[in-house]
């Protein structure tokens, strides 16, 4: 029963935190910053509740229950607008979606963010263990040469597939990098599931989903199944063409100010994998850097 109140209650307790966030972003733009006069006798700092629905083309009484926390219902386009006037960065966007209980919806490259210098150095940094920087669907952002000998698989390496998962379900078995499909796809899976529940509803979510269930009978089956797991360090077994089988163990770290995203990170099991990964790099030459995706290639990893 106590389960229930709370679930109940939830909506309850984000009104209260909306209004405050709305009022404390409102407080920090000035008229000048949205190209309006000053004015005088303003007795609160920013802009007034009147203000920001004049710029966000929706009613003032609308605005004002919004602000005030009432149960009324906003759709995306109205908190676009909203967001747009009160200068809302990426991240306060989808804070405010969360608060209004909307379905949040990325821009047209999905929740992929970029991945700046420093994140970019430290995998680099890693080498030579395998390292890659993905977000909760698994869409690659970045990667670091020893990824690039480990995962050298056409798809990847030509840029056709932005997406570990996609290509992991759609690549011939014969080229797959994975020895043990069977026991590692259920998890991956039951991973992207776990954080799916965070984006229900949203386009480039939803696109994925049903984009590679129609590519991948094997991945419809898994989806439907329901399993959930967090991510977590998995011993895993990997086969090249040129240096047979490594074992490596995958461990995920969180990146501040990225939310969702991680980096991952494989180090070789044992002697002989060590071994194997030093002499695919002396076979191999040098991978193309990595060149971040276009909006257009984003999208058709999930098409």
């Amino acid at each position: 029963m106590g389960d229930v109140t709370t679930m109940a209650s939830t909506p309850q307790r984000r009104r209260p935190e909306l209004a405050a966030f709305l009022r404390s972003r409102r407080a920090r733009v000035t008229p000048q910053d949205v190209g309006m006069p000053p004015g005088l006798r303003r007795r609160t700092p920013g802009l007034r509740r009147e203000e920001v629905a004049q710029l966000s083309g929706v009613g003032v009484t609308w605005y004002t229950w919004l602000e005030q926390g009432r149960p009324i219902n906003a759709s995306s386009q109205v908190l676009d607008a909203v967001a747009r006037t009160l200068r809302l960065d990426a991240t306060e966007r989808e804070h405010l979606y969360h608060l209004a209980e909307v379905a949040y919806a990325p821009g047209p490259i999905g929740d992929a963010r970029q991945v700046g210098a420093e994140v970019q150095g430290i995998i680099d940094a890693l080498d030579p263990h395998p390292a890659v920087v993905y977000n909760a669907r698994y869409d690659i952002l970045a990667t670091n040469p020893a990824y690039r000998h480990l995962f050298d698989v056409p798809l990847l390496r030509e840029g056709r597939v932005r997406n570990v998962l996609w290509m992991l379900f759609t690549v011939d078995v014969s080229a797959c990098p994975l020895v043990y499909r069977d026991r590692e796809l259920p998890v991956m899976v039951a991973t992207l599931r776990s954080a799916y529940g965070r984006h229900v509803g949203e386009p480039a979510w939803e696109d994925f989903v049903r984009g590679l269930s129609a590519a991948s009978p094997r991945f419809a089956e898994l989806w439907r199944s329901g399993d959930v797991v967090e991510p977590g360090p998995r011993v895993k077994t990997f086969w090249h063409p040129d240096v047979d089988r490594l074992r490596m163990t995958s461990v995920s770290l969180s990146i501040n100010g990225m939310p969702e995203n991680r980096i991952v990170v494989y180090t070789p099991n044992d002697a002989e994998s060590w071994e194997r990964l030093s002499r695919l790099r002396r076979l191999r030459p040098e991978p193309e850097p990595e060149q971040a995706p276009s909006p257009a290639s984003a999208r058709a990893t999930t098409a």
